[in-house]
């Protein structure tokens, strides 16, 4: 790699290496049969400071850089994309939107318990109507004196049955477009906040996904983040780090695969010899490391310009739409290394394979890159 790790950097990496490895390693593929949420995962996490990353220490959070935090979720997703993917959004989208917008109190509040790992995170901005387009989302906020009164579905949620603090994005202007739309930080206790149907999923199983449901769910004044209007820009925002958080998991996915497959060819033997001596299979493998080396490199650089305060939009689309798109071909590639075993659960790749797929779609597809990075170049 050519970004030189500092120490600090590097500890990191090891560290959580060998928590990811031990720990999360143990159970992915239980839990990935039985859907159970990884509490257990989640609790040593936050311990070891992983589910506030980027949050100053004054808010219980570690304050370490882009960069440790891509190192140390690419760890995380190289056992268990489930436990990876609730990382992320807790990280990149919850902890950053707060610390980036809240008021003191809402910091007090939210973030100290959110970057301890007490409590887990959810960001709600999609709707069974509304995806790519957030402009034509539906839901709304009417202020009623100094509450608003919260009305709307939200799909797709990641942690939606087991987070405790919600960042709902809801209409305060119907006639005003992006401008129109606000930002409310919620607790999941709020009378009129419904856990709705839970998603059967093709990967990411032990990650739950719901609809969240806003039946006149009513939130003081004070739960709105940044000012009203500002929900887009804040969405926006979360999103540009969550991407670089996709790019992360995608790697450590990719590795894992890839590291799986030269593990299966140098034990498999066909025709005297064992399948990694083959040139068909090298070849594959070298194509292999090659794309996943073009991935890390555009994930580092995009958090090295995020920790140098540089605007990273650009780069945070590329890294997502390079490494997503890259762990599905790997994860592939994988599979048929492993002929007909690797679509048997006896081996982990297929649910690498399956958990890959997703990486495409969620926070903003690969279409949805395509446009911001053609809109960068071509402006």
């Amino acid at each position: 790699m050519s970004f030189k790790l500092s120490d600090e950097q590097l500890m990191i990496q090891s560290m959580v290496r060998e928590f990811s490895r031990k720990v999360v390693a143990a159970t992915a593929a239980e839990r990935d049969r039985t859907k159970e949420f990884p509490w257990d995962n989640f609790k040593q996490m936050g311990e070891l400071g992983l589910m506030g990353m980027m949050v100053p220490t004054e808010y219980e959070g570690e304050g370490a850089d882009a960069v440790s935090y891509v190192l140390a979720l690419s760890e995380i997703a190289y056992s268990c994309a489930s436990t990876s993917v609730v990382m992320s959004v807790q990280n990149s989208i919850v902890c950053e939107s707060i610390n980036n917008f809240g008021t003191e109190e809402q910091k007090q509040e939210f973030l100290v318990p959110l970057a301890s790992g007490e409590i887990i995170g959810a960001f709600a901005l999609t709707e069974p109507d509304a995806g790519s387009d957030p402009v034509s989302q539906t839901a709304t906020a009417v202020r009623d004196g100094d509450h608003y009164i919260l009305n709307g579905t939200k799909r797709f949620i990641t942690s939606g049955k087991n987070c405790k603090a919600v960042i709902v994005t809801a209409k305060t202007d119907e006639t005003a477009g992006h401008k129109g739309i606000s930002a409310f930080l919620v607790a999941k206790e709020t009378p009129g906040l419904i856990v709705g149907h839970a998603e059967d999923k093709m990967g990411l199983r032990a990650s739950d996904t719901t609809d969240l449901i806003f039946e006149n769910c009513r939130v003081p004044g004070s739960a709105i983040l940044g000012k009203e209007g500002d929900g887009f820009k804040i969405a926006m925002s979360g999103l540009d780090s969550g991407r670089i958080g996709i790019a992360a998991q995608s790697l450590g996915v990719a590795q894992a695969a890839m590291d799986a497959s030269v593990k299966y060819a140098k034990k498999r033997k066909q025709f005297g010899k064992p399948i990694s001596m083959h040139q068909g299979i090298r070849w594959q493998i070298a194509d292999m490391a090659t794309q996943i080396e073009a991935a890390r490199q555009l994930v580092m650089s995009a958090a090295a310009m995020k920790d140098r305060k540089e605007n990273y939009t650009t780069q945070a689309s590329m890294a997502k739409l390079f490494a997503s798109e890259m762990v599905n071909k790997v994860t592939a590639r994988a599979i048929q290394i492993h002929g007909g075993y690797g679509f048997t659960k006896d081996y982990p790749v297929e649910r690498f394979y399956r958990d890959a797929r997703v990486f495409t779609i969620y926070e903003g597809t690969s279409e949805i890159q395509r446009i911001v990075i053609s809109n960068s170049i071509l402006k």
